[in-house]
């Protein structure tokens, strides 16, 4: 098994981006790929070795760059900084995200047809308005994600969705999961969502330890959410 990096370059609408793909080149390929959204402190190197982790799995993983030019920051003031201009025009979320899918399917290593997307927290988001937009994708994971829907017009949904939930998320309330839920069904998706008791946002970081934002790693959570996702996968993309 040899895994290969590869910062790869792509663009939305002027901006360049930097995604990071890793894939063992001991499989014949192309091979399914699984891109990773990254939280609200940009494409950092904990997003990078998810994919590392999914490339010795047998997926063609790619950490994907919503803010462009490899952007992250460290202070929720910095975070929120480069997130909120995305919160406020989901437009522009889409189409950034959907900017990395384009880059994705055009790799040699990747087989365009099967395709999945996973993202934390604020990636969480990210991938499900991947899915809102009506993006070809097989199938996509929240992982303690915002579930908001995003006030466009919506499309047809064919990816199946899965939401790995800590229910005393503050920044997903049950009035949130309620209307996400509704919004699923009504589109007549497949969907699944987890939700986790005694669990706040971001259980899967184990940095994450901040009462005061309702952020607290849980890490039978994250074992359990990690089973899921693995399985979810394997479904989606077989």
């Amino acid at each position: 098994m040899a895994i290969v990096e590869q910062i790869v370059e792509y663009a939305d609408a002027g901006t360049a981006c930097k995604g990071f793909l890793a894939f063992d080149d001991s499989r014949p390929g192309p091979l399914p790929a699984v891109m990773i959204s990254h939280a609200w402190g940009g494409r950092q190197e904990v997003f990078d070795q998810k994919a590392r982790d999914l490339a010795r799995l047998g997926y063609a993983a790619f950490a994907l760059d919503m803010y462009g030019a490899g952007r992250t920051a460290t202070t929720t003031e910095q975070c929120s900084a480069l997130m909120q201009p995305f919160m406020a025009d989901r437009a522009m979320l889409s189409r950034r995200i959907n900017a990395a899918l384009s880059a994705v399917t055009a790799l040699p290593q990747v087989d365009a047809r099967r395709v999945a997307a996973m993202g934390y927290c604020f990636g969480g988001l990210c991938v499900l308005d991947l899915a809102r937009s009506g993006a070809p994708v097989r199938g996509v994971a929240s992982i303690h994600g915002l579930l908001k829907p995003t006030g466009l017009q919506p499309a047809t949904i064919g990816a199946k969705v899965l939401v790995l939930h800590g229910h005393d998320d503050p920044m997903a309330p049950v009035e949130d999961v309620i209307a996400f839920e509704k919004e699923m069904t009504d589109a007549g998706v497949d969907w699944q969502l987890h939700a986790y008791g005694g669990t706040k946002h971001a259980f899967t970081d184990p940095r994450a330890d901040n009462p005061a934002l309702g952020l607290k790693y849980n890490p039978d959570a994250e074992r359990r959410a990690y089973v899921a996702l693995l399985n979810f996968l394997e479904e989606v993309l077989r």
